[in-house]
């Protein structure tokens, strides 16, 4: 097996020349998570990236601004990861595992050749968020051929698009016709090619030697969204479900619920496994924010919990919106949480947990 320190040195040493061109754009960065799972960083939403034998396979897209990056950034990573072969050490008649059915000094140069780099085979939306999708267009029309960033793509038997996966609500509200227009804003291009209807769906073929299984997490973040399980390298991509630097988004004109966070972030700790006590094990990216494992998780789900039952309180008192607001409910979690500007404020959150916990 190819180190991963030394491959993901290696690559970032390879894309310093790239980013540095590109200044007008925030970086991507590349955390190696574990097994085939590698985490990218500043696209936006975070995105989980599978790279192996099989080509690549992406969990959530980034913004649109951000496409030129994250496709330089994922082939260089495919490239850097297929260019570290195992070496093989067999020689004589009977080796195992090589194309020619055994081995020698003279040609280990080509049976230790490395695979070419494949596509990208695969991108799953986790949600419809901008974030999250902006990138679905671009990245999943990548040609069979393309020279991109100095790396060269052949033909390898693979669709010269990328299959786009997400739950049948993306779809839907993606493609939904805003009153007064003749089309969605979105364009077709930008919508899954693929959707799922069940409690969860599996893909039909093990990738990069493991089992990838997504779960619909109902009225959460809003009525579409998704977790994606990597069972062999024991990594769940969490989506909108769970943020380190906010309090989570809750959409509620797009069917989004507190207590749909709530379950979505106790069914992760439920396929979750710790190493030791709370630590290790599986590990959970974020939509946005640090990478996570099993106590990140709880401590952020016993806060929802808290603020849940704090508002719930509060309504079946009597209180009013105002009311529940100035009674601060969040106050000892703003510190980590909170925010008065920008696209999702903690008065915004309050509101949309009593807004949704008001519900009937």
């Amino acid at each position: 097996m190819p180190n991963r320190k030394a491959i993901a040195a290696a690559f970032l040493l390879a894309g310093t020349a790239l980013v540095n061109a590109q200044q007008n754009q925030p970086d991507v960065h590349v955390l190696p998570v574990q097994g085939n799972i590698y985490m990218l960083v500043g696209a936006g939403a975070n995105i989980t990236a599978s790279v192996g034998r099989d080509g690549v396979l992406l969990v959530d897209s980034g913004t649109a601004a951000m496409t030129g990056k994250v496709l330089s950034t994922v082939l260089q990573l495919a490239t850097a990861l297929t260019a570290s072969p195992a070496p093989i050490h067999c020689v004589g008649m009977h080796c195992p595992g090589t194309p020619y059915g055994w081995s020698s000094p003279s040609i280990n140069a080509i049976i230790s050749s490395p695979a070419p780099p494949k596509p990208i085979r695969y991108i799953i939306n986790t949600s419809l968020d901008p974030d999250h999708t902006g990138g679905n267009e671009k990245l999943s029309l990548l040609p069979a051929e393309s020279k991109i960033v100095g790396v060269t793509f052949p033909p390898v038997g693979i669709a010269p698009s990328a299959i786009v996966l997400a739950h049948e609500n993306v779809l839907k509200r993606m493609s939904e016709v805003p009153e007064g227009k003749k089309e969605s804003p979105i364009p077709v291009a930008g919508w899954p090619t693929d959707v799922y209807h069940a409690a969860s769906y599996k893909l039909s073929e093990f990738f990069n030697g493991e089992g990838v299984q997504i779960f619909h997490q109902p009225n959460a973040h809003t009525d579409g969204d998704s977790i994606v399980y990597f069972r062999y390298s024991d990594v769940i991509s969490a989506g909108e479900i769970l943020s380190t630097t906010s309090y989570p988004v809750i959409d509620i004109a797009k069917g989004g619920s507190l207590q749909g966070i709530l379950d979505g972030l106790n069914h992760i700790l439920d396929i979750a496994i710790p190493e030791f006590r709370s630590q290790g094990g599986t590990m959970i990216v974020p939509g946005h924010g640090r990478l996570c494992d099993t106590g990140d998780v709880a401590n952020y789900r016993n806060m929802i919990a808290i603020i849940r039952d704090r508002v719930q309180d509060m309504i079946k008192k009597g209180m009013t919106l105002d009311q529940v607001k100035a009674a601060k409910p969040t106050a000892d979690y703003d510190g980590l949480y909170g925010a008065n500007t920008g696209p999702w404020t903690t008065a915004m959150f309050i509101e949309a947990a009593y807004k949704s916990l008001s519900a009937k």
